[in-house]
Order: structure tokens, then C-alpha cells, then sequence
């Protein structure tokens, strides 16, 4: 039996699989490249390395910690063939599926031919629209839609050097593009002894960029949950791993991969049959044969939180539903690594329960020092289609977020800086014996004019007829047509975070006398957020149309492209391939186009 876990793996999964070692009484062992992480201090010991590429540096660290026992979590390493046969090698307990059938799953090609040979549809490589894709990996990343012939050149191109970023390896396939599909999955477990069995599946269709947002189960489609287990019978799978599929429009069915692996939506799983998918990893990995008669109770739906930028985490309050997280207050969110920080999971007895408790938990929901996809989250689950269940693998591109103001918040904003302002024990700041005019605080898209003395609250030049409850520096309650609203706020520097039940939403303060500074030219095109820039696809003079790609990106292991928004002249590219830069800098200017 297993007596020291290492977890080659970082961020909520490592405190995931951690979880559950405790409580079968497992020691565990973390490794790490960034200290003082939550996953680091949850370990009964831990282990400094350089990089989480490098398997030879986790196999010294389980040597010299005396581990026995290795899970990969998800992710480079958990489909690495070699890694898991050099885990084998060293006599440690590999807690996944054998070296061989890890190989046969990493290669897409490989997998879709086995598939194809045991009379499991595959989608064929004939027309356009057509998919790019990566042969290694997963994660979305290394994948194209191509609409023409003219396109095809420059998706590869993307995708490949995506996936041998990614993965190692640039090898690339073309299979046909299914518009209006969904992609659901098939949860299985096998026991060394030959036993394969299938734990019901998920429904994985709303996605962004090919990478996983929300999904929910269970899936109970018996013609897709019987080809699963047929093709792992096929592979001769052991462990715990899933078979994914494309649902077309008219109820076809066709293979697309195998992970071999645990997945980061086995929750949804767990929270639908009451089980423990890691404690069944180890239990498989320490030879126990398996018999288990799942019994469904409910529906589960998980939403994954993104990280939209870099910084440093704040605040992390989230309740009413099952949160898997890597990250807490304090914790430093950059782009070295994925960028989800946290996933929510709700269970009820209804799918419409499970999203009115997701929902919930989201609006409610605490975050402060990073920006998150938390409002598109909400738009999705709240959407009418959602609901309805008619959506496809395009629908969340698709979904647009209608613009909306907070007025009440920028107002709560400042007026919590002017309590926080407050001259000696009861004057605010800017107090005057005779008022005239209001003392204004200028925030990004928000002019706020206010007198406290008579309570006259003005937003960019409209009068807020509100009576002012209660002020502190963390705290304001405004009465407005007698419907009293409260707003925590919390002030981080220039940056002031507001919460209410209305939403949440942060502010840049704007310095009311600037220094003199360089103007950024206008045309300027910036960086979305920190990265490297892998392509500059553009020189100086040249004239571009709308649309086109000028830099491409790589941040929090994606490729962002940041293209042409009007056609023009390239008057300077201000940076070159290879070079790391900050979020806001100059990556070209662009001229309008001359009448």
C-alpha cells in the first residue's frame, strides 16, 4: 500500500489529490518552482525544482524524500510516456494508466485509428470548415477552425508552434469541423485485473478558444458510454481516465481523444455518484480489483474561474458550492503558468438548481487583485439558452457581454476613499465651513461629484438621488426610492474593489494632478496582459487591413493575437520575437489610413 504520495503536479489539483491522501492517511510530498503557494504548506513535506518539465528532477525529489508513489495530476506531465516509464523504472508506484497505453492516448492519430478499427465513428479530413489539431496534448491549445484553403497555411503555422510550445511536439491532423456540436465525455475506470467500467459522462460544449468553461452532468447516452469502454478494453486501460466525443445536430457520434488521466471537471463526476476518483486511482494503482454500481443522484455543473490578468490576490471569499482552488489571499497570479485559479462546483436535485446555486455563488463571490471571467461566467449561466440546453462548442464565443454601468458603485468607491481620507476624528476630507462646489473624484470612466455635508452625489454629471446611511473606509449604505444597498468596499492602493448584490466591480483611482509624462502615440496597439512575443507578423511602413495579425503573444500558455482594428500604416513595431513584456506595453503604432 501506498505510504508517501508525491504529487507532480502544482495549484489546486496538488491540494485536490492532497485532500484525499490525508484522509486515507497517505504522507504527502509537494514540489514547487514558486514558494510560500497554498499547495506547498498543505504538503507534509515539499520539495524545491527548477522546472515541472523536467522528470528526472521529480523522480530525485520522490528519491530523496522516500516516496513510493507518484500522481501526475493533469496536465504535460500526467501525458508524458517517458515520465511515467522513468516513475516505473525507479520502482516508485505509478498512480495512472501503464507507460504503453499513456503513448497510445498522446497520440490523437494513433487513438482515432484504434477508435476506427473497433466500428467507433471518427470524423474524416474531407472540406472545409475543418479543425487544425494538435496530435499531443489537450487544453484547447494547438487547435484552428479554418473556413478556406487560403487559411490553412497560416493556422497551422499558429497551431504548431502552439503545440510544440505546449507539448514538445508541433505534429498537427485535420479532421472536418461539425458546426452546432456538442463535445461530451465518458468518465472510465479499469483495474489491472481487466475490469473496465464507465461512471457515466460530461457535457463539456460551452467553451472558449477550445479550452473548457463550464460543464455539467451526468451524460447517459448508452451508444456513447458503451464505445468507451469498447475502445478501452481495446487500449487494455488501467486507472482512471476519460473518451471524449462530438455530439452532431442530428445524434451522430464521433471519437476525438483519449486522456488518459484524471480530468479537471472529475468533480461534476464525484458530486453525481458519491465517489472518490482519487481515492480509486490509488486504490487501482495499490492492484485492488474494482466493483462499483454507481448510483446517479442529481445534477452537477462546474464553471471554471479564469485569471484575465496578473497580480496579486486580495481577497478570496466564495461560498454555497464545492470550490477547488490553487490560490488564496496572498498569493501571486502570473502568466508562467494555466491561468484557472479556482473552480466552483454545484450539486442539487435539478439542473436548473445546480445553475441557480452556481449563479448564486458567483454573484456572491469575493475576488479582489485579479481580473477574472466571473461576469462572463454569469452571462452564460443566466442566459436563456443556457437554460434551455441549446447550445454548441461555438455558443460561448458567440456570447457578448451587454455593456453595463455601475454608477452606485463608483459613488461607494468614493465614498469610502473620502472616509478613508477623513481629516482627524470627524471632518472628511475636503470638508469647507461654507460648501460651494463638490469634491470630486475622477476614476477610469467615472467622474464622482460629492458634498457630504448636505448629501449631493453626482456621476459623470448626473445627479444620484440617494440618502447616505452609513460611511467607512470598508463599508456604505445608500437609500435610494427607500430600497437601502450596501457596498463592501476595499481600497488597494489606487485600486478600489466594490461588492454588492448588484455585482462586483474594481476601479482605477486617477492621480487628480498628474506629473508630466511621455504620451503614448495614438494608433498605439498594447499588450493585453504580460507575455512573450513569439511573432511579429508585421515591419514598419507596411500598409494592413482590418483584422490582420500584427503580434502574437503567448501568456498564461495560450497564443493572443493582437490584430489590425482598422486598416493603416505601420508607423513603428516597438518590439521583436523572443521579448518579454508588461501588460499596457507598446507593441505598434498605427496610423489611420490617409483620406
Amino acid at each position: 500500500m501506498i505510504q508517501k504520495l508525491l504529487v507532480a503536479n502544482r495549484g489546486e489539483i496538488a491540494r485536490r489529490i492532497f485532500r484525499t491522501a490525508r484522509r486515507l492517511g497517505i504522507r504527502t510530498v509537494a514540489v514547487y518552482s514558486e514558494p510560500g503557494a497554498p499547495f506547498v504548506r498543505e504538503a507534509d513535506e515539499a520539495v524545491r525544482i527548477e522546472s515541472y518539465l523536467r522528470g528526472e528532477e521529480i523522480v530525485a525529489a520522490a528519491a530523496r524524500t522516500g516516496a513510493d508513489a507518484v500522481h501526475p495530476g493533469y496536465g504535460f506531465l500526467s501525458e508524458d510516456a517517458g515520465f511515467a516509464r522513468r516513475c516505473v523504472d525507479a520502482g516508485l508506484m505509478w498512480v495512472g494508466p501503464p507507460p504503453e497505453v499513456v503513448e497510445l492516448a498522446g497520440s490523437k492519430l494513433r487513438a482515432r485509428e484504434l477508435a476506427r478499427e473497433h466500428g467507433i465513428p471518427v470524423l474524416d479530413d474531407a472540406g472545409f470548415p475543418a479543425l487544425v489539431k494538435a496530435s499531443a496534448g489537450g487544453g484547447g491549445r494547438g487547435m484552428r477552425i479554418v473556413h478556406s484553403e487560403e487559411e490553412l497555411a497560416a493556422a497551422r503555422e499558429s497551431a504548431a508552434r502552439e503545440a510544440e510550445s505546449a507539448f514538445g511536439d508541433g505534429t498537427l491532423y485535420v479532421e472536418r469541423f461539425v458546426p452546432n456540436a456538442r463535445h461530451v465525455e465518458v468518465q472510465i475506470l479499469a483495474d489491472a485485473d481487466g475490469n473496465v467500467m464507465h461512471l457515466y459522462g460530461r457535457d463539456c460544449t460551452v467553451q472558449r478558444r477550445w479550452q473548457k468553461v463550464i460543464e455539467e452532468g451526468p451524460f447517459t447516452d448508452e451508444r456513447v458510454l458503451a464505445a468507451a469502454v469498447r475502445l478501452a478494453e481495446a487500449m487494455r486501460y488501467v486507472n482512471a481516465g476519460t473518451v471524449e466525443f462530438l455530439l452532431g445536430p442530428d445524434g451522430e457520434f464521433f471519437f476525438l481523444e483519449v486522456n488518459a488521466r484524471l480530468q479537471v471537471e472529475h468533480p461534476v463526476t464525484e458530486e453525481v455518484t458519491g465517489l472518490d476518483l482519487v481515492e480509486l486511482q490509488l486504490r487501482v494503482a495499490e492492484g485492488a480489483r474494482l466493483e462499483l454500481a454507481p448510483q446517479l443522484d442529481g445534477h452537477a455543473i462546474e464553471a471554471r474561474l479564469y485569471a484575465e490578468s496578473a497580480g496579486t490576490v486580495t481577497r478570496f471569499d466564495i461560498d454555497g458550492v464545492r470550490v477547488e482552488s490553487g490560490v488564496d489571499v496572498g498569493s501571486a497570479v502570473g502568466t508562467s503558468f494555466d491561468p484557472m485559479v479556482a473552480k466552483l462546483i454545484a450539486h442539487a436535485p435539478t439542473r436548473e438548481q445546480a445553475i441557480r446555486s452556481l449563479a448564486g455563488a458567483l454573484r456572491r463571490a469575493r475576488i479582489h487583485g485579479i481580473e477574472t471571467n466571473r461576469e462572463l461566467l454569469l452571462a452564460a449561466l443566466e442566459h436563456p439558452d443556457f437554460a434551455a440546453d441549446r447550445i454548441d462548442t461555438q455558443w460561448f464565443e458567440r456570447l457578448e457581454l451587454a455593456p453595463r454601468t455601475y454608477p452606485l458603485h463608483a459613488l461607494a468607491a468614493a465614498l469610502a476613499g473620502a472616509a478613508a481620507r477623513r481629516v482627524g476624528q470627524t471632518l472628511p476630507s475636503g470638508w469647507r465651513n461654507n460648501p460651494s462646489q463638490l469634491q470630486r473624484t475622477t476614476f477610469d470612466g467615472y467622474d464622482v461629484g460629492y458634498r457630504l455635508q448636505d448629501g449631493v452625489f453626482e456621476v459623470n454629471g448626473e445627479p444620484v438621488d440617494a440618502r447616505l446611511v452609513a460611511l467607512t473606509p470598508t463599508r456604505v449604505e445608500l437609500e435610494l426610492d427607500g430600497v437601502l444597498r450596501g457596498y463592501d468596499v476595499e481600497i488597494v492602493g489606487a485600486r478600489v474593489y466594490v461588492d454588492g448584490a448588484d455585482g462586483s466591480t474594481s476601479f482605477e483611482e486617477l492621480d487628480r494632478y498628474p506629473t508630466a509624462a511621455a504620451e503614448t502615440a495614438g494608433g498605439s496597439l498594447v499588450s493585453p496582459m504580460p507575455g512573450s512575443v513569439v511573432r511579429v507578423a508585421v515591419a514598419a511602413g507596411e500598409e494592413v487591413e482590418p483584422g490582420q495579425p500584427l503580434v502574437v503573444l503567448e501568456a498564461m500558455k495560450m497564443e493572443h493575437t493582437v490584430a489590425a482594428p482598422h486598416a493603416g500604416r505601420v508607423a513603428e513595431v516597438r518590439v521583436a520575437e523572443g521579448e518579454q513584456v508588461g501588460g499596457g506595453h507598446v507593441l505598434v503604432v498605427l496610423e489611420e489610413p490617409t483620406a
